[in-house]
């Protein structure tokens, strides 16, 4: 019983979405500081802790950017004799370090919400008003920039915490409005606590997705039947076991197997080895590939077993 490996070395160049150039991440950089710098001020000086929160949630905006900056650069960085697949989930590690920094900066705005809850203080609303619609037309222009790269794990993760600080700068607008009119200033600390829950709701997706990819889990648009069944019905192909499948990057997917074929000669089976590359890569978007072929005298009887380490067979 003879062996022959498939390594395809494609990793997905050219199919996943390109990250935004690093000039669009450093002009996010500069104005979410410049913010950050302005809500603080005008947090301290018109009494507001609406706008103190936003400003520590903008500034978890600030390691969050260079980092995902370091990352979309090291993810373009090729394989080496270290990092042998590459740097391409430098971005999910990202992800799932800008998570963390999350929850924390969530507790933290919950606490000052909290305090203030009970221990109201006089709010200037003009400082309120004009600030969040500054932070709206930042936040706003940074979403919309990084839209186009919403399926990237890394950039996700920035896309989706400035949509909801986007929403936290509409939330103050109007609740400074209503203050002004009204005069209920514990609409203020409430605003804190809404953009605390909307951190918070940001990160259980990213933490969620990003943790997944660490654990080398099958993607969840895959269904590991689905794809045994389709080595399987490539012509030659008598049974497939030891099915692993995870991703290496945003949109880059990987998978090894075993394939057991009749003994034949080598030029057919390359051809039942470029059968299974191009179902895989047709159906599923996987490229890089590592099947090992294992040959068998007689044909098997057919039946199908669920397990992920149990054979499927012809």
């Amino acid at each position: 019983m003879g062996t022959m490996h498939s390594h395809d070395h494609d990793l997905g160049h050219g199919h996943a979405h390109p990250a935004p150039r690093g000039k669009f991440l450093g002009v996010a950089l500069g104005a979410t500081f410049a913010l950050v710098v302005a809500e603080l001020i005008g947090g301290h000086l018109g009494h507001s802790v609406a706008l103190i929160s936003d400003a520590f949630h903008n500034l978890s905006d600030i390691p969050m950017i260079v980092i995902s900056w370091f990352a979309a650069r090291w993810a373009e960085r090729p394989a080496d004799a270290q990092k042998t697949f590459g740097y391409r989930r430098a971005g999910i590690l990202a992800a799932f370090t800008n998570g963390i920094i999350l929850v924390f900066i969530a507790l933290a705005v919950f606490w000052e919400a909290f305090q203030r809850f009970f221990h109201p203080v006089a709010v200037n609303t003009q400082w309120m008003i004009g600030l969040s619609v500054v932070a709206l037309v930042i936040n706003g222009g940074i979403t919309l920039g990084l839209w186009s790269s919403r399926s990237d794990l890394n950039l996700r993760a920035l896309l989706v915490h400035n949509l909801g600080d986007a929403a936290s700068n509409v939330a103050i607008l109007i609740i400074a409005l209503v203050i002004h009119a009204k005069g209920i200033l514990w609409l203020d600390p409430v605003a804190g606590a809404l953009i605390g829950g909307l951190v918070l709701w940001s990160t259980v997706g990213i933490l969620r997705d990003s943790g997944h990819i660490l654990l080398e889990g099958l993607p969840r648009e895959m269904e590991l039947a689905r794809v045994a069944h389709t080595i399987l019905n490539v012509p030659g192909v008598q049974e497939v076991h030891d099915v692993h499948i995870w991703t290496l990057g945003p949109e880059v997917h990987a998978l090894s197997c075993h394939v057991r074929i009749p003994d034949m000669h080598m030029a057919e089976s390359e051809k039942v080895l470029a059968g299974i590359r191009e179902c895989l890569a047709g159906g599923f978007g996987i490229r890089h590939t590592t099947i090992q072929f294992e040959r068998a005298g007689l044909p098997s009887v057919t039946y199908y077993m669920p397990e992920q380490f149990r054979a499927i067979k012809r």
